[in-house]
């Protein structure tokens, strides 16, 4: 079987899912671009009758949609810097480095991603208000990247184990120091690894809800899915076509930041091939 069959068997295999997948997709796209009355007419069709923008208008203007976004990039972006600023020093050093008690350490980690965020709501409050961080972005940036660092730390030391130490041994001999060859050789070729992490704290982050309406009181600093949360809680019925408008919005940012830093993953990849 030549190649192109191979793909177009491939593909009709995959088309179901892909179909599966796409659907939830298409339908909040079509509904955001509907006008309210028109979504649940008798003859509704998946098209609109018109690109009706309207929604998304009064979802930034009105709604403060705007803001909300804004607020969730600041918190997904901090708590992914600080996430990586910690976790990348402490994994080389669990893997590079003799660490006294390094297997009950590295278990450690990996228990606390058990607990979940709501047990420790309680604690979180009392500790952030004693310090006055409640209302604070910064509030949510600490707690979201102490929460994700540890499975950061625990990701990110699985995947430099893999890296040979040869290469930081050859540099040591040229005259690097440590410092020197961890830039210069160790982190080019950890670029996957740190990539994937990345994707996960971002998104982890930017999806994350009880915290983020726990420590940020005012409406001015609520994130992306507490609004939209909001939204479904109407009293008199539930305003589909801003909520569809505001789900596809808050998608955006996540598709950009990993197609962005898919290409990173991908010359990391590269690089450390070339070696």
């Amino acid at each position: 079987m030549s190649k192109a069959k191979k793909s177009l068997v491939c593909w009709a295999l995959l088309s179901p899912f892909l179909v599966v997948v796409l659907f939830p997709y298409a339908t909040m796209l079509s509904t955001s671009l509907k006008q309210k009355d028109e979504i649940f007419t008798f003859h509704r069709t998946w098209l609109p009758r018109e690109f009706y923008l309207g929604n998304f208008a009064e979802l930034i203007f009105e709604k403060g949609f705007g803001r909300a976004l804004a607020n969730s990039l600041a918190i997904s972006i901090g708590a992914t810097v600080l996430s990586l600023a910690v976790a990348i020093p402490a994994a080389y050093a669990l893997t590079r480095m003799r660490v006294p008690a390094k297997g009950v350490l590295t278990n450690y980690l990996l228990i606390t991603q058990m607990i979940s965020p709501i047990v420790l709501i309680i604690g979180l409050f009392r500790m952030f208000a004693y310090f006055g961080l409640v209302n604070s972005l910064l509030s949510v940036i600490i707690a979201h990247s102490a929460f994700f660092m540890a499975f950061a730390v625990w990701m990110l030391q699985s995947y430099f184990a893999t890296i040979s130490k040869d290469l930081e041994e050859a540099a040591w001999i040229d005259g690097a120091g440590r410092f020197s060859a961890f830039i210069r050789v160790f982190l080019p070729l950890c670029l996957p690894g740190i990539a994937v992490t990345a994707i996960f704290t971002f998104v982890n982050s930017w999806n994350e809800y009880a915290m983020s309406l726990t420590l940020l009181r005012q409406v001015s600093q609520q994130t992306a899915p507490v609004q939209i949360a909001f939204l479904t809680g109407t009293l008199y019925q539930i305003e589909w076509h801003l909520i569809m408008a505001a789900t596809l919005l808050a998608s955006v940012p996540v598709a950009i930041v990993f197609a962005t830093i898919q290409r990173y993953l991908i010359g990391g990849m590269a690089l450390g091939g070339v070696k």
